[in-house]
């Protein structure tokens, strides 16, 4: 089996968290900062506009996103925007708290690879601008829901079989949570190779 297919359930993961894959709205209320916070994840849930790699994410999440630095990341950024990803149809925002230059928030995603995941986002503020800056992990993790995505960009692959397919699927519902959380937020491989290699035993 190709190495690419061997991270692409990988691949499908980092890219659907990064929220440029999303599209949607918000659903708390308030004003002042709090309004400010859900309009920077918004934008970069809804925004097709490759400025929003600079306007609403910080440097550091687009290192961590891209495996790169520097102008790299940026670029590997713009790029990612530009082509376009499965969207969600949307992202609910809750629980913002704030503390001075930071602030984390929970995201509900609907639709996209991610759908039925909640996940913890944080923020920092840069030149009186909110930005992403990362991801906390899951706080409702669904493995069923990742497993279809995977499956399903899968059976869309040349040269993967049903059978490998519905295989690895299995293989990644089965993942813990915290497996779950290395492989997605760690760009952690050594699980989706394990399970690869095991499928094609």
């Amino acid at each position: 089996m190709k190495k690419s297919l061997l991270i692409l359930p990988l691949v499908l993961l980092a890219s659907a968290l990064a929220l440029t894959a999303c599209g949607g709205g918000s659903s708390s209320s308030g004003g002042g900062e709090e309004t400010a916070i859900e309009e920077a994840i918004e934008t970069a849930a809804t925004s097709s506009d490759p400025s929003k790699c600079t306007e609403v994410q910080t440097e550091y999440f687009n290192e961590t996103e891209s495996g790169k630095t520097g102008e790299a990341a940026l670029k590997a950024c713009e790029k990612e925007v530009e082509e376009g990803n499965e969207q969600a149809e949307s992202v609910t925002v809750s629980n913002i708290e704030i503390e001075g230059e930071g602030a984390t928030a929970i995201v509900e995603v609907e639709g996209s690879p991610l759908n039925g995941q909640v996940i913890g986002v944080a923020l920092e503020k840069e030149e009186g601008d909110w930005k992403l800056d990362g991801f906390s992990g899951f706080v409702k993790y669904d493995p069923a829901g990742i497993a279809s995505a995977v499956e399903k960009q899968l059976g869309e692959e040349e040269g993967v079989s049903a059978e490998l397919a519905s295989c690895v699927t299995e293989g990644i519902e089965e993942m813990t949570e915290e497996e779950a959380e290395a492989m997605v937020f760690d760009k952690n491989e050594e699980g989706i190779e394990e399970i690869v290699g095991a499928c094609n035993e």
